[in-house]
């Protein structure tokens, strides 16, 4: 498929963005989560370590399909009609998840790790759009707008749901607050928005050609393409260094996402409320990163872009595992006199706005609120450069198979983080415990990132990969 600027073409793909962060946001990330680990599971710490193992099954079976699944989408061409495939299940099986109840554990969890799985395989096969929809010198603004969107896509569909079920005091269609069926239904609406938004991507996006190998088209047949690609990439060296760094980093940026509702409810005592208006933030604070980022992964390039974000991320985590007291302690040494501070913008004769705003400052949650807002500030630029530099590498006509070891990048390892998380939150009986593993991720991911030559794997994706009739 050539590359193309049509301006409909690209908003139908950047609304994909905007449906499926309904799900990531509202069921993956704050309302869903936080509801499975405080009201389905029996108490928080084993619904820690449920949601847990769920998600590291999710990123397995992920790793093992994207790759086969990736060569037979090319092959075939039939990468459009796998985007329709799985964001159709993905909508069914969210739309199922209104049913389990308090006490039905294994049987929300089973419905929820369905679902995520074809969540996350449409994704493979709408990333790989990416390269043949955006030129080369906007690929990065495109794909940061992409996400742009996306938050904005999921921050309103929150924002209706938080209207509309959680925290409305007579919920639409008189559902009933003792079953909690005001949250359950929140699923349903999860759904509705999937399905609607993902309509311009059926219409509007060209489906690309087959690829002519006359090879027979199968999954079996797939996998020994995987082989001879995995074979290929030694040629591709930095696009194996670029994923053999996303899969550490985005290990850390995985556990966040799945366990930052539940960390908020768990450790700061945040409400489903306050969950909520928290999510909204955030994505305020990550569409603009998003947004912002893209044009400047065209002008700094996507590692520099990525490497940035590392720095934001490490930072954030440091301060969402500080004890209150420590916090408190960083925050003075931080700001030397907060009050001084404070008074610059406040007469300092009036003490009770004074001692308000000092309090707001040492409470624990404006503590989370601030790891929160640095991790969304950084977390769509991070996903974005992601995506644009793979896109920058990616060598013409194996775009599917090359983003399928993209996300097997994102996904073979990905159990780690969340297993890990929930086994040392399970021997310390502590989530602040848990969560202080994701620096790790980022630091190592950083470290890998840096032998990554930008230059280098654009210039060879501009050479002609050698075939199996070649060779």
């Amino acid at each position: 498929m050539p590359k193309t600027t049509n301006r409909k073409t690209i908003i139908s793909w950047m609304m994909y963005d905007f449906a499926n962060s309904s799900f990531a946001n509202n069921v993956t990330t704050f309302i869903y989560a936080a509801f499975f680990t405080k009201v389905i599971a029996e108490n928080e710490i084993i619904g820690t370590a449920l949601w847990s193992r769920g998600v590291g099954i999710i990123m397995l079976v992920v790793a093992l399909l994207s790759p086969p699944l990736g060569a037979l989408s090319d092959q075939g061409g039939y990468r459009k009609r796998f985007l329709i495939f799985f964001t159709f299940l993905a909508v069914i099986f969210t739309a199922l998840l209104y049913f389990p109840q308090k006490g039905q554990a294994i049987y929300a969890l089973t419905l929820y790790i369905i679902a995520c799985i074809c969540f996350e395989m449409g994704i493979v096969f709408y990333n790989a759009f990416l390269p043949d929809i955006a030129p080369p010198e906007r690929i990065g603004r495109i794909s940061g707008q992409a996400w742009g969107v996306g938050y904005f896509g999921g921050l309103l569909s929150m924002a209706i749901l938080m209207v509309g079920f959680v925290s409305a005091e007579t919920p639409w269609f008189g559902l009933t607050k003792e079953t909690h069926a005001h949250i359950r239904a929140t699923n349903i609406g999860v759904a509705i928005w999937f399905a609607i938004f993902s309509l311009p991507v059926l219409f509007y996006l060209p489906a690309p050609p087959a690829r002519q190998t006359g090879d027979k088209l199968s999954l079996a047949a797939s996998y020994r393409r995987i082989l001879q690609t995995f074979r290929e990439l030694q040629r591709y060296r930095e696009i194996f260094k670029l994923l053999l760094a996303r899969l550490v980093y985005n290990d850390g940026l995985i556990t966040v996402f799945a366990f930052g509702g539940i960390y908020a409810a768990g450790t700061f005592g945040f409400t489903f409320e306050e969950v909520l208006f928290f999510g909204i933030i955030v994505n305020i604070a990550a569409g603009i990163g998003a947004w912002c980022f893209g044009y400047l992964d065209d002008r700094l390039g996507g590692k520099l872009t990525i490497q940035i974000t590392l720095v934001g991320f490490v930072i954030a985590a440091i301060i969402a595992v500080l004890p209150p007291e420590l916090f408190r302690l960083w925050i003075e040494f931080a700001l030397w006199d907060t009050g001084r501070l404070i008074g610059l913008f406040v007469d300092p004769n009036q003490s009770a706005s004074l001692s308000a705003i000092q309090s707001f400052i040492f409470d624990k949650k404006f503590q989370f609120w601030i790891a929160g807002i640095l991790v969304g500030l950084f977390a769509g630029p991070n996903q974005s450069a992601s995506r644009s530099l793979m896109g920058r590498f990616v060598p013409q006509n194996k775009e599917t198979e090359f983003y399928g070891f993209y996300a097997f990048s994102g996904k073979a390892t990905a159990f780690l983080g969340p297993l890990l998380m929930g086994v040392i939150t399970q021997a310390f009986g502590s989530q602040r415990a848990g969560m202080a593993t994701v620096g790790l991720f980022f630091i190592i991911g950083g470290l890998l990132l840096r032998t990554v030559d930008e230059q280098k794997g654009i210039r060879m994706a501009r050479e002609k990969m050698p075939t199996e009739t070649d060779a």
